[in-house]
């Protein structure tokens, strides 16, 4: 397989700039793969695919407002800093992207608060916009990270033009989500309501979590033609034992087990042992999943719509066959469907 195997043409008006009114009012295209069928339903009609005892795997991971904005001493240039991650708790040291980058060497120092209460210096150089941040706070941990969340913004992804909007703090963030540590939200999991959930819980469905510290290599182009060669950014994952239990349980019992998300299945396939059984996990995965690949844990799932050559929609094509998936995109973009993170959804039986 090959990265142009998964182009297509998307029509800029089709990126979603904004959420749908209502979580679960987004569009659901339901694809069966036994019968190579496509249905158009609404996201809330996603309960009528399940029964008792079927089971929900959900991405717990909370996003936290990674986007600050400093300026650079002696010019005042207003620089972007994207926090990537914590490198060191103690000395406040931290993996970011900058832009403009050219502008930001090591040395320099940053300025956050007009009072200087918040200053970063440039530590190291990691990639052409990467850069490693010393943060220079005085007062405790909680502070500083409570001073981080004040000037952070809402950490939307760079295709949405528009400015960050009060909603995107509620709306970019899954009704679920509990840990902290995304800087991109698991996006299939933006359909679920508090509504929604009680109803697949009236009807016995049960829930398990995992956590994906989404990290914005998920976005990364492939560069490459041949995709053995692509290298996917490690991300944290964590699984404990009680929920490992819950998904086994599911497996062994030949229920409905249900990824809500690519990111949930990256984990779940990190996981996964020789046997198909689950095992608690806490570790890194840099899991590329593309076609062929055997899966063996979940047998349906829930995503989004992803733009062409990303490795997003190579997933779901080792999932639901390349070609199923390349007409269903077809029928998607000829219908109006929305992509990408605020997008519509797809459940894949």
């Amino acid at each position: 397989m090959k990265t142009s195997d998964f182009n297509f043409d998307l029509p800029a008006e089709l990126l979603a700039e904004h959420p749908s009114e209502h979580r679960d009012e987004a569009r659901l295209m339901v694809l069966d793969r036994k019968t190579q069928t496509i249905e158009h339903k609404l996201f809330k009609d996603v309960v009528d695919y399940f029964d008792e005892g079927d089971l929900f795997i959900f991405n717990n991971t909370k996003v936290f407002p990674a986007r600050l904005y400093g300026n650079k001493e002696k010019t005042g240039a207003k620089i972007e800093v994207f926090l990537l991650r914590e490198l060191d708790k103690e000395t406040r040291v931290w993996d970011v992207l900058v832009d403009p980058a050219r502008k930001i060497r090591i040395g320099n120092k940053l300025f956050f608060t007009e009072d200087e209460s918040l200053v970063a210096e440039v530590i190291d150089n990691t990639t052409s916009r990467g850069r490693t941040l010393r943060f220079l706070f005085d007062g405790s941990y909680e502070e500083f990270r409570s001073k981080l969340k004040e000037l952070g913004e809402t950490p939307l992804p760079k295709y949405i033009k528009r400015d960050v909007e009060p909603e995107d703090a509620e709306r970019y963030q899954t009704i679920y989500a509990k840990v902290e540590g995304a800087v991109a939200a698991p996006t299939a999991g933006l359909h679920f309501s508090r509504h929604l959930m009680k109803r697949l819980e009236i009807k016995g469905i049960d829930f398990a979590e995992v956590t994906l510290h989404v990290g914005l290599g998920t976005f990364n182009p492939i560069e490459v033609e041949d995709l053995s060669k692509h290298k996917m950014e490690s991300e944290e994952i964590f699984i404990d034992e009680k929920n490992a239990q819950i998904i086994n349980n599911a497996v062994d019992a030949h229920k409905r087990v249900c990824a809500v998300g690519t990111t949930t299945m990256r984990t779940l396939e990190t996981s996964v042992s020789s046997n198909k059984k689950i095992s608690a996990f806490h570790g890194w995965t840099n899991k590329f999943i593309y076609p062929p690949h055997e899966f063996g844990v979940a047998n349906c799932m829930i995503t989004n719509f992803h733009t062409p050559k990303s490795t997003l929609i190579m997933m779901i094509a080792a999932f639901a066959g390349r070609d199923f998936i390349m007409h269903a995109y077809e029928e998607a973009v000829k219908e109006k469907y929305k992509f990408y993170s605020y997008g519509d959804a797809m459940l894949i039986l």
